[in-house]
């Protein structure tokens, strides 16, 4: 089964992050699922795919190779700004889909063009009733539809209801990823902390669900162990375990006791931990695959106070064995000089009584030695 997990949201420049998304990947891995990435994208040009993009992208906490789709819905979209936005989706490593609906996305854009290099997801359906299984009499015909969403309302209380047309689900958790274009298929081993979190979570038997640990009451459950109904706002919530007896769990925030057969673990206190607790290493070495995001999360830090700590500005770009600085106090003694037009790696290196050579592999500058005006480096 698939979950598609909004990121947030991007309004013509205004930005609406998702908090929970990192533990609905986990939690949706915990459940034996796999978890994609879906952006609210409402945009018009190239300078505001960037922004939303080199703002998101880094976030992302699904594997590499799976999908991130760009929903299309509203605004004013153009042809031009959606397929950079897409190939740029592509060029980190993800499978780029379009997902809306065919009115909308026909009037607005020429999709006939888009669907010649990338897979649509499309929607449509004729109510909002609880529909459990497809309508093919509403499937929006179309070029190169992978995914079909045939409901907005699966359950009742609202939940997607989607059909894999030609198992492209499957990218990012089956060890290979098929390019949108048909192209060649590439071996991808990328797990980020959530991806992990949630298979530890998923390999724990309900009989080691201890104090701290977070579950989610199943949707089946009826009763609380006191033998009381349970509401219905309860379900399908998550919560800390507050008390273990037994079978029996309490939660936080919940004053009757629940079995363990009726919760299903999201977050273990050992994952939750590798996600959010400091490691004792003072500087990290960047792997390929990596992204700022998932290395600050793997050390307990945001994306922001490593940028700021390591010089990198906005998009957030770092390089494969460039070495990161993890606290403040491993930044005590490290020199910094912010580029200006006109300067170059030799000319700071003179300045600074140094070597153009030593500022290049410092800062994991490659030949010719390009350097960016407005770029922070370090000089010690």
């Amino acid at each position: 089964m698939t979950r598609k997990v909004l990121i947030g949201g991007y309004y013509d420049g205004y930005f609406s992050p998702q908090s929970t998304y990192s533990t609905q990947v986990a939690s949706t891995i915990a459940q034996g699922k796999r978890a994609h990435t879906y952006i609210y994208a409402q945009f018009s040009s190239n300078a505001q795919a960037d922004s939303m993009l080199n703002y998101y992208l880094p976030k992302v906490q699904t594997p590499k190779g799976s999908i991130v789709a760009l929903d299309v819905e509203s605004g004013n979209p153009n042809t031009a700004s959606v397929k950079y936005a897409l190939d740029k989706i592509q060029a980190a490593g993800y499978t780029a889909i379009l997902y809306g609906y065919k009115a909308f996305l026909t009037s607005h854009l020429d999709l006939t063009s888009l669907a010649k290099t990338y897979p649509l997801w499309m929607a449509e359906y004729p109510n909002y009733n609880v529909t459990t299984s497809p309508n093919y009499n509403y499937f929006p015909s179309f070029d190169n539809i992978h995914l079909f969403q045939f409901t907005s309302t699966y359950k009742a209380g609202g939940l997607d209801g989607d059909i894999d047309l030609s198992g492209i689900t499957d990218n990012g958790y089956k060890g290979t990823t098929t390019a949108s274009t048909g192209g060649t298929a590439v071996k991808t081993t990328t797990s980020t902390p959530a991806v992990k979190a949630g298979q530890q979570a998923n390999n724990t038997p309900k009989s080691l669900i201890v104090v701290g640990d977070t579950v989610k009451v199943n949707f089946s459950a009826s009763k609380w162990s006191t033998g009381e109904v349970i509401p219905s706002w309860v379900k399908g919530k998550s919560y800390k375990v507050a008390q273990v007896s037994g079978n029996n769990v309490l939660l936080a925030g919940i004053s009757s006791w629940i079995s363990k057969s009726n919760v299903e673990i999201l977050l273990t206190t050992s994952t939750s931990s590798a996600l959010s607790s400091p490691g004792s290493t003072a500087t990290y070495t960047v792997k390929s695959g990596d992204t700022l995001s998932a290395i600050a999360v793997k050390y307990g830090t945001t994306y922001q106070t490593l940028a700021s700590l390591n010089g990198i500005k906005s998009p957030y770009l770092i390089i494969p064995g460039e070495v990161l600085k993890l606290s403040s106090s491993t930044a005590s003694s490290a020199t910094y000089y912010t580029i200006k037009s006109g300067d170059t790696l030799s000319g700071i290196a003179s300045k600074y009584g140094t070597t153009y050579l030593k500022l290049a592999s410092l800062n994991s500058i490659k030949s010719p030695y390009v350097i960016y005006a407005g770029k922070t480096i370090r000089i010690k």
